[in-house]
């Protein structure tokens, strides 16, 4: 198997398992005092996915100058899809809080594709056409970012053994400059842990390079509807959220509190954070033998992405 373009991979699996060892599901009635983070802010930013704006999302691997921008096992598809594939829909779901959601496929191709710069075109488990969407480009400009605020997005994760679904945030600066950078991952869903995600941040490059990481257990199945994920920054605070109630720690019961290291330089930059949505597919654990058929296309449906200022 080629090397991978991440450095992600192998701090994320190790988190998480240590985490998730003696993690116990965090009751509803533990956390009900908590304040919601909207509470006292302003919505600042609301696409509900009416149509897919190119003014605000850019289609394709990640926004980034120092590796291709694919994760994984599968090519995200710029607009318009790739190899007759297009990943990206709007979908009829009276699920949603509108009657419609985005829809972010990934499905098998099976045989050798044509992707720019992408790494599996050759390789066959590595055949799948997937989508990343991102308020940026790789030119280092920035669509839409906040330095602080309460980011949400209201999602409903597929059920499938490679699937890696996330809502995240990188900052600006990252693009360009990417000797440091500053990366909150606010959920990663493995497909096939219904009951269990990660939630992380990362401050990547020296001086100075530190991660935390927590797996977080629920009541209920991440893949049987929507949730809302959500990650409050506040100058050097982080604090992350499930259905508007902060996260716990698994072994303590407290409410996280990340502290942002870098957040001093992020203001003397006049830097901001920018959000993805990301369908991969992981390439860490075994690829199916056989690909049932249901399992040659997953679908992330996402209801909406919010940003509340102060």
């Amino acid at each position: 198997m080629p090397i991978m373009p991440s450095r992600r991979i192998f701090l994320r699996a190790a988190a998480a398992l240590a985490t998730a060892a003696g993690a116990r599901p965090i009751s509803v009635d533990a956390q009900q005092n908590a304040p919601d983070p909207t509470l006292g802010r302003t919505l600042v930013f609301d696409e509900s996915f009416a149509s897919l704006d190119p003014a605000i999302w850019q289609a394709g691997p990640k926004a980034t100058t120092h590796e291709p921008g694919f994760y994984g096992r599968s090519a995200f598809s710029r607009r318009g899809g790739e190899e007759g594939f297009d990943p990206y829909a709007i979908v009829a779901d009276p699920l949603a809080s509108g009657g419609h959601a985005l829809e972010i496929s990934a499905r098998y191709l099976g045989r050798p594709m044509n992707v720019p710069a992408y790494y599996g075109n050759a390789l066959p488990e590595f055949q799948w056409i997937s989508g990343n969407l991102q308020t940026a480009r790789r030119d280092g400009t920035i669509l839409r970012g906040w330095r602080n605020g309460y980011f949400e997005a209201r999602m409903r994760f597929p059920a499938h053994p490679l699937s890696f679904p996330a809502f995240w945030l990188m900052n600006g600066r990252s693009i360009l400059f990417p000797k440091t950078s500053v990366e909150i991952d606010i959920v990663e869903h493995k497909g096939w842990e219904h009951r269990l995600y990660g939630a992380y941040l990362h401050e990547w490059g020296q001086p100075g390079e530190r991660h935390e990481g927590v797996g977080v257990p629920t009541e209920v199945d991440l893949t049987s509807g929507y949730f809302r994920y959500g990650g409050l920054i506040d100058g050097d605070r982080c604090v992350l959220y499930f259905e508007r109630k902060p996260i716990r720690d698994p072994k303590t019961g407290a409410a996280l509190e990340w502290r942002i290291g870098r957040a001093s330089e992020i203001d003397a930059q006049g830097d901001v954070f920018w959000p993805l949505i990301t369908l991969a597919l992981r390439s860490d654990v075994p690829f199916p033998q056989p690909l049932r058929p249901e399992d040659q296309q997953a679908r992330l449906l996402v209801d909406y992405v919010r940003v509340y200022g102060s």
